[in-house]
């Protein structure tokens, strides 16, 4: 059985930091890239960050881009989302997806196309 499991979410104040992590299983991990989704309140969801170990290649959105920082370990089969300098309107649900895909492939990709997906964990940044 495929499963993908965040965890990490919470509450933190404004400036603060948390990582996030994907732990993925019933698929063979190095051959898909994971991607990290997030849906704040009345919002879209949007793509975040990607990592693919095929070639080591990682994607940020623009609006996380020098505060956040994807990683992987392999070993445990887990991806990493460290989240620094958090801001109010980084307030969401985190998702992570993995997909058979590129990132570069991903980055174009909705939520809803990724092969596989979890269920989210909830992050709230305080003023």
């Amino acid at each position: 059985e495929v499963q993908l499991v965040e965890s990490g979410g919470g509450l933190v104040q404004a400036g603060g930091s948390l990582r996030l992590s994907c732990a993925a299983s019933g698929f063979t991990f190095d051959d898909y890239a994971i991607g990290w989704f997030r849906q704040a309140p009345g919002k879209e969801r949007e793509g975040v960050s990607c990592f693919e170990s095929r070639g080591y290649n990682t994607w940020y959105a623009d609006s996380v881009k020098g505060r956040f920082t994807i990683s992987s370990d392999s070993a445990r089969n887990t991806v990493y989302l460290q989240m620094n300098s958090l801001k109010p309107e980084d307030t969401a649900v985190y998702y992570c997806a993995a997909d058979s895909e590129s990132c570069l492939s991903i980055v174009t990709t909705t939520f809803g196309e990724m092969d596989y997906r979890g269920k989210g964990t909830l992050v709230t940044v305080s003023p």
